[in-house]
């Protein structure tokens, strides 16, 4: 096994939006829309401030988490094939 600790998805995603200050939209699982900055969060919760007020949402009860502008968190990885594509074209 490799000594690096791996990181998922969920909290390299809250780690990048959080670091950003990007806006989210939180939708609820009962249908609850929910808007501000993620300011911190753990295995089960998420701090969200918006207009000085800060709201403390447990994970279990969030559906989704969208982003007000686009996030990407990792390096494409390059498709051999598509560069061959396009030195064809």
């Amino acid at each position: 096994m490799s000594s690096e600790k791996s990181q998922n998805v969920q909290d390299v995603f809250l780690n990048y939006i959080r670091k950003q200050k990007t806006p989210v939209t939180i939708f609820l699982v009962n249908g609850v829309k929910l808007q501000g900055i993620v300011t911190w969060f753990d295995n089960f919760s998420v701090l969200l401030r918006r207009d000085g007020h800060t709201q403390l949402v447990y994970k279990h009860a969030i559906s989704t988490v969208m982003p007000s502008v686009p996030v990407q968190l990792f390096e494409p990885e390059k498709d051999d094939n598509a560069e061959e594509d396009e030195a064809e074209a």
